[in-house]
């Protein structure tokens, strides 16, 4: 995809005063688990900002050489109350869970894990995998869903074609694609890549909050430019965000979006829940192997099972975000 004026006119933010603001959200830098650990840089959740919509996590990583950062080896390990949805850039993944799935994430398909009641996996990067790159997703389920069945599922969604860019709707509906993932919340997830020196204009729904993470590229997200890594929240009101690329190269972002999620959450380590004692009862299970969380076949790296952390020595308390 290129754009192919041959005297391009210069672009620049153009900020809409009908519209609030965009507020941009920094990343921080976290180990993920192993015991080669890679870094990975985590937007959400932060201390005023905990959810957009329902997604209650966003994790960006690479591009990394497997050969010098250590790639991804997470032993088995459980979660509670959330589905996960992996999304890769470059590089593959093998997927273990306690449903017997057995599957691979690869560049432009979504993994979506359903943990409910309880469920546990291990995630590797492949031999095959030179350099590695995308994003680790979680999804709070609300009160009635929360202990839903474990379930998993895997699409490829087909590039679409939009004027500027293309898209790759993984959850939800934009720009007329529809993915038949099923979620427990209204959802959108989408890959878009902006064409060099050019912009964007998606029609969104205004009763969704919007976050939109810079993977590649220079980008403007409705007048805010953002840096490679932030992102760019949206709140409810708006029925077009207009992306613009300033580059001379392609650029990407993922668009996330859903309703408010008005539930008070708790969250801890890998758990998803309503109160203190929830997360005391769901490390403890994991800690004691309970079947609550099942087990994972075909994992052979060490350890094998990730152990939890120490719980804190406070109460854990309710997340929201500033103003709720």
């Amino acid at each position: 995809m290129s754009n192919t004026e041959t005297a391009p006119a210069p672009l620049s933010c153009r900020p809409d005063p009908a519209s609030p603001g965009v507020e941009v959200l920094t990343a921080r830098e976290v180990p993920l688990g192993g015991p080669r650990a890679m870094r990975v840089r985590r937007t959400l959740p932060q201390r005023d900002r905990s959810l957009i919509g329902a997604w209650c996590f966003v994790d960006h990583y690479g591009p990394a050489r497997v050969a010098e950062a250590g790639g991804m080896d997470v032993a088995p390990h459980p979660h509670t109350g959330l589905q996960t949805v992996s999304w890769l850039f470059s590089g593959e993944i093998e997927h273990r869970d306690s449903l017997g799935t057995h599957e691979y994430v690869r560049p432009g398909e979504v993994n979506l894990m359903t943990g409910g009641a309880g469920i546990c996996h291990s995630e590797v990067s492949t031999a095959a995998t030179d350099i590695l790159h995308g994003v680790q997703l979680w999804v709070a389920l609300p009160e009635e869903h929360r202990h839903a069945p474990r379930a998993f599922e895997h699409y490829a969604p087909e590039p679409v074609a939009l004027d500027g860019a293309t898209a790759r709707v993984f959850l939800g509906t934009l720009a007329g694609s529809k993915s038949p993932v099923a979620t427990f919340t209204p959802l959108l997830g989408a890959e878009l890549v902006v064409a060099p020196r050019d912009r964007v204009t998606l029609d969104v729904d205004p009763g969704f909050e919007h976050g939109v993470l810079l993977d590649t590229g220079q980008i403007c997200v409705s007048g805010e430019p953002l840096k490679v890594a932030e992102l760019g929240y949206l709140g409810r009101g708006r029925s077009q965000i207009e992306l613009t690329n300033l580059g001379d190269e392609p650029s990407r972002v993922l668009l996330l979006g859903g309703p408010p999620f008005t539930e008070p959450i708790l969250m801890w380590w890998n758990f998803v829940a309503r109160t203190h004692e929830e997360i005391v009862a769901y490390r403890e299970a994991w800690e004691n192997e309970s079947d609550q969380f099942g087990r994972v076949e075909g994992y052979t790296g060490s350890p094998a099972r990730l152990p939890a952390p120490v719980l804190p020595p406070v109460t854990i308390k309710p997340r929201q975000n500033r103003g709720s």
